[in-house]
């Protein structure tokens, strides 16, 4: 099949999908009349971020990972440090690590020129997420919208309920399910590591410690990551199209080229073999799969109607 079939059933099939995944609270038309130009101003500034440099599109959608995992999907991870308050960027799992704060800003204040006070944070950075993922060949899927940006944040949170790269696979499934997602959704949401890059000292002790790794794969990323310095050197986490969303993720951990510990575990005689086998072979289902899992992780706990603000600024609160 043609890749541009491919994508045109993907996308029919993800309209039909995504329709019946509304959370209920949230809608697809949200800002149809308070700022109908909502969605072209968010996709035009991701659209020059990631012209500007490919790997601000992982990050993006990292972002929104990193954010819905924390108290749910609500900009929390966009707060700034006070003297007063501290917030979600200096936890382990984000400090040097989670970018596009910038780009968010720069979304925000082309919105507030146009709408003020009406679109979140929160919304932004679930739009900008879609947004990326489709700009580097990956599916669309329709995005439910209406959450509020919250007024407080959790270091203690960021730290303890993000996934390490050195968790085994029933510590990546319990984590998924103590925020409401399947093994399914783990497995399609891992996904994301067929773009974007990773520091070296969060795929060191794979690359020199772990027997069920390939040589000659182990030996060139050894290459980049010394086993003494070079903590923030920096290896795609698909060497073979890191810059293009395909399936080929699934196809390096089945040839036991997963760059983390926690992405061979997925591929390692478990439970998870399967739907990795699956996904490797078939990029629709990946696709399809995928699409309704970002809808399930946008849906983790969103504040809506009164609760939280929508902040004019999203690194404080009003």
């Amino acid at each position: 099949m043609k890749t541009t079939s491919l994508f045109a059933c993907v996308t029919a099939l993800l309209i039909i999908l995504c329709s019946r995944a509304s959370n209920g609270q949230l809608s697809p038309t949200f800002y149809a009349q308070s700022c109908p130009v909502a969605l072209t101003i968010v996709r035009i500034a991701v659209l020059q971020a990631v012209a500007k440099e490919k790997r601000m599109a992982a990050s993006l959608l990292r972002l929104h990972f990193h954010d819905c995992f924390v108290n749910g999907c609500d900009g929390s991870i966009l707060l700034d440090d006070t003297s007063t308050f501290t917030g979600e960027k200096t936890a382990g799992p984000n400090a040097n690590s989670v970018r596009g704060y910038e780009v968010i800003d720069t979304i925000k204040s082309r919105l507030e020129a146009v709408c003020g006070g009406v679109v979140s944070c929160a919304d932004i950075v679930t739009i900008a997420a879609r947004d990326s993922v489709v700009l580097l060949g990956g599916p669309s899927w329709i995005v439910q919208l209406g959450r509020r940006d919250s007024t407080t944040a959790s270091l203690s949170g960021a730290n303890s309920n993000l996934p390490s790269p050195f968790s085994d696979l029933s510590t990546l499934i319990s984590a998924f399910q103590a925020q409401g997602l399947s093994t399914k959704d783990m497995i399609a949401l891992s996904g994301a590591h067929t773009i974007g890059q990773a520091r070296c000292t969060t795929f060191r002790s794979r690359v020199f410690n772990d027997t069920n790794i390939d040589s000659a794969f182990a030996t060139s990323v050894q290459a980049n990551c010394p086993s003494n310095g070079g903590d923030g050197n920096l290896s795609p986490l698909d060497l073979v199209t890191p810059n293009f969303f395909d399936n080929t993720y699934y196809k390096n951990l089945r040839s036991q080229k997963g760059l983390l510990h926690s992405d061979q575990e997925l591929f390692n005689g478990g439970s998870a073999d399967g739907l990795v086998t699956t996904y490797s072979t078939n990029p629709i289902t990946f696709f399809s799969d995928f699409a309704a899992a970002m809808v399930n992780m946008g849906n983790i706990s969103p504040l809506t109607g009164t609760s939280g603000q929508v902040r004019t600024n999203c690194r404080k609160v009003n």
